[in-house]
């Protein structure tokens, strides 16, 4: 099984309400789509979304770089040198992150239907059936506190309260969202790179002395005070995770040999694929550390591999935040794996399962 061509197209859902945190508001899924041809009519699709304030991607540098850079240099590849091929996408540019995500899905979906087994069987196997938190956006105390009971009514047993704007009012949106669901649910906190390390001590010890207890705090600082981190985690009872400041495995090294935080999120587009991410789950085992399992704003293509990823690491990826084809008003993809609100399970198909996407733009080139 050879590539013969990589295609990509635009995709755009609109979601059910705006996604809104401390960084920015969405309303609909807008992703690029990768399509990889083979000899054999086999179709690996991978999916990538845009997230400049995050990973620096846009629509445009990532057609471009698959274009330009990636494409050139996989066609002809056989789908079974899979280190290869993964090789060959991390080296073709610097960075780019979620580009290359998009296309190592796509490699990984065809090695998947290389040897006719779902892609989780071939990473190490698992219960092909996990349970996701959503994400509470930020919002009016009230609002928020509505959308909470409202999630918890349908069956979400974890709940990711993104808060970021004000740390007055975020510490009166938590108390009352803990009050309205104390005992039917947990709660994460996601400040987004919204607060400053001594913000989020204060409004972390204003919590714990109120009596509310978090089952983790995302993120309290920006992405690259390391320091700050560490700051938040040594002071704090409540678990500390590392996002936006870890994107790669020496990343994480780093991270975790400074105690600057108690869990790591991965996210495919921050780690540019599954070669990475599953070197970041292996290296966190190795140090006893869990690891949360994220995404972007993203449908269910690029959603169903870190689902794989998930359930084949499920000894270090032990929380789930994969809500983004949840917030999605329709799901657009016919197979994969699917979404029953908070349960996501993975179809006994090969690769990723993906049978078609509707509403593809195809791209010209």
């Amino acid at each position: 099984m050879k590539i013969t061509d990589i295609r990509i197209g635009m995709l755009r859902v609109p979601l059910k309400t705006p996604f809104k945190t401390a960084l920015r508001t969405v309303d609909t899924v807008e992703d690029i789509v990768v399509m990889i041809h083979t000899d054999s009519g086999h179709v690996g699709y991978g999916e990538a979304a845009a997230t400049a304030v995050i990973t620096g991607d846009t629509h445009g540098s990532m057609i471009e770089a698959i274009r330009t850079c990636i494409r050139p240099r996989l066609v002809g590849a056989d789908i079974a040198d899979l280190n290869r091929n993964t090789c060959v996408v991390q080296t073709a540019l610097e960075r780019n992150f979620s580009a290359k995500a998009a296309v190592e899905i796509a490699l990984y979906d065809l090695f998947g239907q290389l040897y006719g087994a779902p892609l989780y069987k071939l990473l190490g196997g698992g219960d092909p059936v996990i349970t996701t938190d959503i994400t509470i956006s930020v919002d009016y105390i009230d609002k928020m506190v509505a959308d909470s009971l409202g999630a918890v009514e349908r069956g979400f047993e974890s709940l990711k309260i993104k808060v970021g704007k004000d740390i007055g009012v975020d510490i009166e949106r938590v108390k009352a969202i803990h009050a309205a669901v104390e005992g039917r649910a947990l709660l994460r906190l996601d400040a987004n790179q919204g607060w400053t390390a001594k913000q989020a001590v204060y409004a972390m010890q204003a919590l714990e002395d109120a009596g509310v207890r978090l089952e983790l705090l995302e993120q309290p600082v920006k992405a690259q005070d390391i320091q700050g981190l560490k700051y938040v985690t040594d002071r704090v009872h409540t678990p500390v995770m590392a996002d936006e400041s870890v994107f790669g495995p020496t990343e994480v090294i780093d991270l975790i040999k400074m105690h600057a935080a108690d869990i790591i999120n991965i996210k495919l587009m921050k780690t540019g694929g599954l070669s990475n991410a599953i070197r970041i789950a292996d290296i966190a085992a190795l140090y006893g550390v869990e690891c949360m399992i994220g995404c972007m704003i993203e449908t269910s293509i690029s959603v169903a591999a870190a689902v794989h990823l998930a359930v084949a690491k499920a000894d270090v990826i032990t929380k789930v935040d994969l809500d983004g084809p949840s917030l999605c008003q329709y799901d657009p993809v016919d197979g994969g794996v699917i979404f029953n609100e908070s349960e996501i399970s993975i179809i006994d198909a090969p690769g990723l399962g993906i049978r078609e996407v509707r509403g593809l733009e195809m791209l010209p080139g």
